[in-house]
């Protein structure tokens, strides 16, 4: 008889260095400092045009610390061997940290004029557009939780580095998809009241985490490369499954649902006071004066009117001789002069 390629892959790990034996993670370490590297370019870059606002804050190094804390929790020992050969729980554990606590900690500390500069081009801008609606981020972020948690996927995460980099990079983008309607920092992303921004976390907490009731009511291993879980934690390959479901459902249900109390909270204390939820500012003005260029060399200027000159949208005829798109400075510390 054969056996499963996971359960190969297990017996070949296992020959060579029991469950918590250190192993270094160079790869792991050199793309988290390749990651920090790029942070810091890309800020001084943006700084040059848009002058010291691009620079993070002292706060916002705080998070990046942080994020930098928890990718070195999920990416190398002990987390990353259990996560990779000996226990879906740890496994589940690594896959929290990635897309609860690194992806929106990237977000938070990344300065407003650097994500306006990374997703300028228009194709990032484009997807920008399109990720950040409710419905369609809840569609992809559960594409990613629960395609990545398929029989195969585990497999080859338990058999190459380099299909664990693909998918913890994966988990990554996937949660920035996640965070990117609740936080709103990233200009030209779609706006949600505040009810229906509670409303959709409320979802995020419930449809992606499907498999976490599977694990808890399977009655056998869904994963064979998971079938040394005793040697590593001292439980079965089952009970190891069902401990991961409780621990996917535990983690997550508490985290969405106090940010989606935490945005109804902000909406009431912003009624109270009468004031604006949501300010206007320029990076958010100049990115749909670039879409609306866009639009308007796509021979689309109805787009271009709506957009300039909103609801009371003169007709083409109407426009004077010569209307253009304003040129915008790219990364410039405020809006273009008379």
């Amino acid at each position: 008889m054969t056996a499963a390629p996971g359960a190969l892959a297990l017996h070949r790990h296992a020959a060579g260095a029991g469950p918590w034996t250190f192993h270094l993670h160079p790869v792991a370490w050199l793309a988290i400092a390749a990651l920090v590297l790029a942070y810091a370019l890309a800020a001084r870059r943006v700084a040059r045009r848009a002058g010291p606002a691009a620079l993070p804050a002292r706060r916002q190094r705080l998070l990046l610390a942080g994020a930098v804390a928890a990718l070195v929790l999920a990416l190398t020992w002990p987390l990353a061997d259990l996560a990779a050969h000996w226990s879906l729980t740890a496994l589940v554990v690594q896959r929290l940290l990635l897309t609860l606590a690194v992806a929106p900690l990237l977000l938070q500390a990344t300065p407003v004029p650097v994500l306006a500069a990374l997703t300028r081009p228009a194709p990032l801008d484009a997807c920008l557009a399109v990720l950040t609606r409710p419905v369609v981020a809840v569609v992809a972020f559960s594409a990613v939780a629960v395609g990545t948690l398929l029989t195969p996927a585990v497999a080859a995460q338990a058999s190459s580095p380099w299909w664990r980099g693909a998918i913890a990079a994966t988990l990554v983008l996937g949660g920035a998809v996640l965070w990117g309607p609740a936080l709103r920092r990233v200009p030209g992303a779609h706006r949600t009241l505040p009810v229906a921004l509670a409303a959709y976390l409320f979802v995020q907490s419930v449809v992606p985490t499907f498999p976490a009731i599977v694990y808890v009511f399977a009655r056998h291993p869904l994963y064979p490369a998971f079938a040394g879980a005793h040697r590593a934690i001292g439980l079965s390959p089952l009970v190891d499954q069902q401990l991961a479901g409780v621990v996917a459902k535990v983690a997550t249900l508490p985290v969405l649902w106090s940010a989606a109390w935490a945005a109804l909270a902000r909406a009431q204390r912003v009624e109270a006071a009468a004031g604006d939820d949501e300010p206007l500012t320029w990076a958010e003005v100049e990115r749909q004066l670039e879409r609306a260029g866009r639009a308007e060399r796509r021979g689309r200027p109805g787009l271009y009117r709506r957009l300039k000159y909103g609801a009371h949208a003169p007709a083409a005829s109407a426009l004077p001789a010569g209307t253009d798109i304003p040129h915008s400075r790219a990364d410039g510390p405020g809006p273009p002069g008379p």
